[in-house]
C-alpha cells in the first residue's frame, strides 16, 4: 500500500487508488472540499513536496486558471487517485481557514 506523508500530521498507508481528498479526510486532516470533490473551488488544493503523480489534468489547469492560482506544485486533491508515495501540504483545512470542509466527495 501507498503511504502518504502529510506535514505536521505524520505518515499514513493508503488504499491503493483511492482520491487523496478522501484518503486526507479518513486520517483525520480536515481539508476542504466545499465543491464536495468536483474540481471547482480549488479549496482542496495540496502542495506535492515528493512523490510520482500524473500531470495536472486539464479541469485542474481551469479550475486554477478561473481562480487566478499559479504554483507548480499545486495540485487538486480532489483529482489525484494515490498510487504511490507522497509526501504533502494541505493547503486549506477547517483549522487554517475557519470554514466548514464541505460535502464529502463522492468515490
Amino acid at each position: 500500500m501507498p503511504k502518504i506523508t502529510v506535514l505536521g500530521h505524520g505518515t499514513f498507508e493508503v488504499e491503493s487508488g483511492k482520491k487523496l481528498v478522501l484518503a486526507l479526510e479518513d486520517i483525520g486532516v480536515s481539508i476542504l472540499h466545499r465543491c464536495g470533490g468536483n474540481a471547482k473551488c480549488t479549496t482542496c488544493r495540496v502542495e506535492v513536496l515528493e512523490g510520482d503523480i500524473f500531470d495536472i489534468t486539464k479541469i485542474e489547469k481551469n479550475a486554477f486558471f478561473e481562480k487566478d492560482i499559479v504554483d507548480d506544485y499545486l495540485r487538486l486533491s480532489c483529482q489525484i487517485r494515490v498510487n504511490s508515495d507522497l509526501t504533502i501540504r494541505p493547503v486549506m483545512t477547517k483549522q487554517n481557514s475557519g470554514l466548514d470542509p464541505g460535502p464529502r466527495p463522492a468515490e
